[in-house]
């Protein structure tokens, strides 16, 4: 299994970046890897879920391929397949949410790990969040459910094709979910700053590495079912259903 470094210096050559004292940060992986950020999850958060895309930004339309597809006890099946999808090392580098990109990208992006963000995140020296040991499910044509998905999918397109336009055709599904096995939450701020960070703690560990007025490093695991924050997403139309 290649190292951690060995991953981040495959990157940073694929790249053409230089990752010299440093982590890669996370729109280099996501570009690497063709990952997309969530727009939220929880932990019922499935594969083949379907998403709008504006231009701009990931909207998730509420549904799931799979109550197009299945009814009743089958879908019941499906789901619950779905749900107990097996995680795999993802393959990629532990990387790091900068100040900057956590900005850009919003306060969902704390959300996703369960982190609450009490303040203004423009009056930190300093803060980011390093996402460890990243874990993937996907869905394929070669293990179940996948196999039953792409067989009624097939078939979906030709016997509703209208229902397949309007909701399916032109949006997105997720193919794949990305997990952290755990992250870790850096905050430097100026004495008096009315900034903090809160995070929930069912089936989490927490460790207080360093918790002071100005400067807090804490290192958040998860166990148990978790909530994905990011995804790999296909178009409808170039769903594989061969």
């Amino acid at each position: 299994m290649q190292t951690n470094q060995q991953l981040s210096d495959l990157m940073a050559l694929d790249l053409g970046i230089n990752l010299i004292n440093r982590r890669p940060y996370a729109k280099e992986v996501f570009k690497w890897q063709d990952i997309e950020l969530l727009p939220h999850s929880s932990t019922d958060t499935l594969l083949c879920e379907i998403y709008e895309w504006n231009g701009r930004n990931w909207r998730t339309t509420n549904n799931n391929l799979i109550g197009y597809l299945f009814s009743g006890e089958q879908l019941n099946t499906v789901k619950n397949q779905l749900l107990n999808t097996p995680k795999h090392t993802a393959l990629i580098p532990d990387f790091e949410f900068t100040k900057d990109s956590m900005i850009e990208y919003g306060l969902s992006l704390p959300s996703l790990f369960n982190i609450g963000i009490n303040g203004n995140i423009n009056s930190a020296k300093n803060f980011s969040i390093r996402v460890n040991g990243v874990t993937k499910s996907r869905i394929t044509n070669i293990d179940s459910p996948g196999i039953e998905i792409l067989k009624s999918f097939s078939a979906f397109t030709q016997s509703k094709s209208k229902t397949y336009r309007k909701n399916i055709k032109f949006n997105y599904l997720s193919t794949s979910l990305f997990y952290a096995e755990s992250v870790e939450i850096f905050l430097e701020k100026e004495s008096g700053i009315s900034l903090d960070v809160s995070f929930q703690t069912t089936n989490v560990n927490v460790e207080a590495k360093v918790d002071t007025d100005t400067k807090k490093h804490f290192v958040l695991k998860y166990s148990g079912n978790q909530a994905p924050f990011a995804a790999k997403f296909v178009k409808g139309k170039n769903f594989d259903v061969e």
